[in-house]
């Protein structure tokens, strides 16, 4: 299990009671943590949500009420097809598996990093997780 997997599972897993290894185990959560990343952390996801008209879909799993859905081809339209096939192919998934995963998935991941309702505080918890991941591997 990899770190950032393991970063997820945590915040997964105190949002749901779990323990930590029982969320991580997904690599779902790997891909989530990466598409963070590659859109430039929260605040960039965030944004393609909304230019793609989920907007609403996006705040809720920022804030602290009930999480609404989205499904496979939202996803896929508001992260483009493009990035998805990057994505599948970088860990070895199919894309349309891709996108109905982390439709499933990511409205929690979101939530997770999130616990107060202040976006800020993913990018606070990222920035740990990266920094831990990067001085792991000495490129910190």
């Amino acid at each position: 299990m990899g770190l950032l997997d393991q970063l997820a599972g945590q915040v997964l897993g105190s949002l749901n009671g779990n323990t930590a290894s029982a969320a991580g185990d997904s690599p779902l959560l790997q891909i989530a943590a990466s598409l963070l990343q590659g859109q430039g952390g929260l605040g960039g996801l965030l944004q393609q949500f909304q230019a793609a008209g989920l907007g609403e879909q996006a705040a809720s799993w920022v804030g602290t009420g009930r999480n609404l859905p989205i499904d496979a081809s939202q996803l896929t339209e508001a992260l483009g097809s493009g990035q998805l096939g990057e994505l599948a192919a970088r860990f070895g998934i199919n894309p349309e598996q891709l996108s109905a995963g982390l439709a499933q998935v990511l409205p929690q991941f979101v939530d997770g990093l999130t616990p107060h309702g202040n976006p800020n505080e993913a990018s606070d918890l990222l920035s740990q997780g990266l920094s831990a991941f990067g001085s792991v591997f000495g490129k910190a």
